[in-house]
């Protein structure tokens, strides 16, 4: 009989521990998540009560032009910004497990700006050392060099955007960094024995056995590149200008919910983003049998 009851004892102390999490779970995700769903299919200002209107709110996306832009441009954000990223966190993570000296000191500064990324001061200062009289083209200006308006030019906006991404690059670096402290440097002493070069065993052992941590920072990243929302706005003033260049999905469901007061369309972009980024996972899972390597 007590050998029954200690079970239940134990499993109602977990639920109380698990009650705050599950109180979140439903109070802040589940439900909000569902009367989100609720409002994509109505009419809803956020001043009168919501008029059911059904998939109408899909429907019009597909005659947006400025919905249509927005999707062009976090396109070309994600493709170009997350290998960027990606590319400089791997390569500052190779130099720093060489051994440097201060090593802490150097992982430290390499992760500020992503700590500080998400900021509006961060983005602010972007703006201010890309503008037409920034700290860029003052800079440029020493060598004789007339710089662009980096901002207000839209073959260069959505690049000073990218730029600030790649700048970002300390989390998915020092997560790089954490897996090159589990690859075997006897891989390294026998590769170089066999006389290997520096970049056949980087290609060779490096990037086959840092795969899953490769893997890892590629779909955190597409997932955190889509949902990119701050720069945008502080860059572009708002407006996702000059001419809808720098306008992200996020930035433009924004300006329709809280700007124009069509909560319902937002809450169908949304609900359009979610399944965008779900599909993309997919993909890479599915990509991932053919270039993952998971060391026995």
């Amino acid at each position: 009989m007590r050998e029954t009851r200690k079970p239940k004892r134990e499993n109602r102390v977990a639920y109380a521990f698990l009650t705050p999490w599950l109180l979140g779970l439903f109070g802040f995700v589940l439900v909000p998540m569902g009367y989100s769903l609720y409002l994509s299919l109505t009419k809803f200002d956020l001043l009168s009560a919501p008029r059911w209107i059904g998939f109408a709110n899909y429907l019009a996306m597909l005659g947006d032009e400025k919905f249509l832009q927005s999707v062009k441009v976090t396109l070309q954000y994600v493709v170009f910004s997350v290998p960027l990223k990606l590319a400089a966190a791997l390569l500052v993570a190779v130099a720093l497990n060489r051994g440097l000296r201060a090593l802490g000191f150097y992982r430290s500064v390499f992760y500020l700006p992503s700590l500080l990324g998400a900021s509006v001061a961060v983005s602010v200062m972007w703006r201010q050392i890309f503008s037409q009289q920034g700290l860029l083209n003052q800079v440029l200006g020493w060598f004789g060099v007339r710089g662009a308006d980096w901002i207000g030019d839209p073959r260069f906006a959505l690049w000073t955007l990218i730029l600030l991404s790649a700048w970002q690059f300390g989390t998915p670096m020092l997560i790089f960094l954490a897996g090159l402290k589990q690859i075997p440097k006897e891989l390294y002493e026998a590769a170089e024995l066999d006389g290997a070069g520096r970049i056949r065993m980087f290609f060779r052992i490096t990037v086959p056995m840092l795969s899953p941590v490769i893997f890892f920072n590629v779909v955190l990243e597409t997932i955190n590149a889509f949902q990119t929302f701050t720069p945008a706005y502080v860059v572009s003033g708002g407006s996702g200008g000059p001419i809808d260049s720098t306008m992200l999905y996020t930035l433009y469901l924004y300006r329709k919910g809280f700007t124009s007061l069509q909560m319902g369309y937002a809450s169908a972009m949304a609900w359009v983003l979610f399944a965008v980024i779900g599909v993309f996972t997919a993909v890479y899972f599915a990509l991932s049998r053919r270039w993952v390597t998971y060391a026995e």
